[in-house]
């Protein structure tokens, strides 16, 4: 079968098609014929060695895919090693989903829609009323954090974004203006996953007893040293964020995930549309996703409708 992998760090360049065996399931395990994979910002920290060592290469990413089970079953599911046309999955995990349900959608609300729901609920706190604003709000995060925002009852949200068609999707998504900094009235909450200048920026528009929830750096060029003299006279604080221990909680995955399915299924929360590549493609996923020309869920398709998996 066909994959996607990667045997040295460096950038997208490094990402390859090899022809790999058919995984064997073991105990517990279902092996899913994969209609589509979900590309996160994790992905690109794995190929440039921020997550992984040497020693774990060659490496096969993605941690999410929507496919098929031997038994016919469309499914939702967190993997390793999924982009790929089969993976293995747990049969735990697997969460089942409507034919008619777009594979985009549904990759949005595992990853992005339970980083957004977290963020706001478990690390912000958010409560009713208070002033909300969510950088890269084009994004897959940030597009689903601004109607999670609303629906959680935040006073006023606001988005930041890289170009004004994006600041424009997010005013239809339901952001009540752009964050131009620093801000005129200040803000309660802040998610920020770019880091860097904006970081520092949104740090002085924090509201007293406010909250910059810091989840990651898309931009690549660090973060300001904190001074806590200078949080103590904002009389504010800094959230970091990271989704893979807090789903390690109790609760922390179903009852979030079917709130979100439950969201999209009233019409209140809608998934950006998804910006989509062949497998083939995925070093150009990557160079997208890490520029910021895309918008939405950015998935990898390993196979045409219609077409079985090579074996």
């Amino acid at each position: 079968m066909l994959a996607i992998q990667f045997d040295r760090f460096g950038g997208p360049e490094v990402l390859t098609v090899v022809d790999v065996p058919v995984p064997e399931p073991g105990p517990g395990q279902m092996l899913v014929a994969v209609e589509a994979a979900g590309v996160n910002f994790a992905d690109t920290h794995q190929i440039d060695g921020s997550y992984l060592d040497a020693d774990m290469l060659p490496y096969v990413p993605g941690s999410e895919v929507v496919g098929r089970t031997p038994d016919g079953r469309r499914v939702l599911a967190r993997v390793s090693g999924g982009y790929a046309e089969q993976v293995l999955a747990k049969e735990s995990a697997l969460v089942e989903i409507p034919d008619d349900l777009d594979a985009g959608h549904a990759l949005a609300l595992l990853t992005q829609g339970l980083t957004a729901w977290h963020l706001l609920r478990s690390a912000a706190r958010m409560q009713p009323g208070e002033t909300v604003v969510v950088h890269s709000a084009a994004g897959g995060v940030g597009s689903l954090a601004v109607q999670l925002a609303k629906q959680f009852g935040a006073g006023r949200v606001l988005a930041q974004a890289s170009e004004p068609a994006k600041e424009e999707l997010a005013l239809k998504l339901g952001a009540d203006g752009i964050a131009t900094y620093p801000l005129t009235m200040k803000a309660d909450v802040i998610l920020d996953a770019v880091g860097g200048e904006l970081f520092d920026r949104a740090l002085d528009s924090l509201a007293s007893l406010g909250r910059l929830v810091s989840y990651g750096n898309a931009s690549r060029s660090g973060f300001t040293p904190l001074d806590p003299g200078r949080l103590s006279r904002l009389n504010a604080s800094v959230v970091g964020f990271w989704l893979r221990p807090t789903l390690a909680a109790p609760g922390a995955v179903k009852e979030p995930l079917n709130e979100l399915f439950g969201l999209m299924a009233q019409g209140k929360l809608n998934p950006v549309a998804t910006t989509s590549y062949p497998l083939a493609q995925a070093h150009r996923a990557h160079e997208d996703l890490l520029a910021r020309r895309t918008t939405g869920k950015v998935v990898l398709r390993p196979r045409r409708p219609g077409r079985q998996p090579s074996a």
